[in-house]
């Protein structure tokens, strides 16, 4: 495995704290990692896109694919990873050289994975995609909220007309 550089200053575009993990649970689903350095000097392909996401902020140390490493063997080893239990990262989706998505998720077994959070690397930059509830929920209110004003304009209109007067 190639040794990779590490992040350069303001590659992080967001609110994390440079350096700082954040904690477990945290939403960064507003934030964006681009390392350009890093993008020049190596190619963003399906062998080289893990190195390149294990830089960003989004990356847990501590996942099972940081082991695999540690011991010099390839981390998307399905092999490998199947053996071991906890969180772990897997190349989901490819489209080279655009499109990357990352799924982090829990292992219990050989067979039994749990998808946690999706991610996705677009020209270079790593992403959080939202969780689909948050999506839905987004939605909901932009629709209650047009719906509500639609009712408004409808009883000022009927308010000038004379309808809705005793």
């Amino acid at each position: 495995m190639a040794a990779t550089p590490l992040p350069q200053a303001g590659g992080l575009v967001g609110n994390t704290m440079e350096g700082m993990p954040p904690p477990p649970g945290t939403d960064l689903t507003g934030i964006c990692f681009r390392d350009q350095l890093w993008l020049n000097s190596f190619p963003l392909d399906r062998n080289l896109v893990f190195d390149y996401f294990a830089l960003s902020p989004f990356y847990d140390l501590t996942c099972n694919n940081e082991q695999l490493r540690m011991r010099s063997v390839h981390p998307l080893d399905i092999s490998q990873l199947s053996k071991l239990t906890g969180i772990e990262y897997m190349l989901n989706e490819v489209m080279e050289p655009h499109l990357f998505v990352i799924r982090k998720q829990k292992r219990d077994g050989p067979e039994k994975v749990t998808p946690m959070l999706t991610y996705y690397v677009l020209d270079g930059s790593i992403y959080q995609a939202p969780q689909l509830s948050s999506v839905f929920a987004s939605r909901m209110v932009r629709a209650l909220y047009y719906i509500s004003k639609s009712f408004t304009a409808a009883a000022s209109k009927l308010e000038k007309i004379g309808y809705g007067t005793v």
